[in-house]
């Protein structure tokens, strides 16, 4: 016996963030495509955010900004907003440059816990 895969798009949360992975280069051709990814991941999941996963597009350049422009446009048409996931360091400066504010996930930094990890405190310690 066997069993079809449903098409469309995978049932997901409302409360889980839809995640669209950009890998790049991303041509012209492929944003119209993009834009109505972002649309239909918000449609289907109501979540209200679309994480895109931008740490595989490459170097940051206009084409980049461009397409985050595009896609944040769609997203907000669709009642949503998108979510940038492994930014690069000089996309974010780009992103401020020409005026585009776009949130990203903020990473934790060197030593510090991941979101959602306590660090345990034994008797004794000094309060910081």
């Amino acid at each position: 016996m066997s069993c079809a895969r449903a098409g469309g798009l995978q049932t997901v949360d409302a409360r889980t963030p839809a995640v669209l992975v950009l890998a790049g280069p991303v041509t012209r051709d492929e944003v119209a495509g993009l834009c109505e990814d972002v649309r239909g991941l918000l449609e289907g999941t109501r979540a209200g955010v679309v994480v895109c996963d931008v740490g595989g597009l490459g170097p940051p350049g206009l084409g980049v900004v461009e397409l985050l422009a595009r896609l944040q446009l769609a997203a907000r048409r669709a009642g949503g907003r998108i979510r940038l996931r492994d930014p690069d360091p000089g996309l974010g400066a780009l992103l401020d440059l020409v005026g585009l504010s776009i949130e990203a996930e903020r990473q934790p930094e060197q030593g510090e816990p991941a979101p959602g990890v306590e660090e345990a405190v034994e008797p004794g310690d000094p309060a910081p």
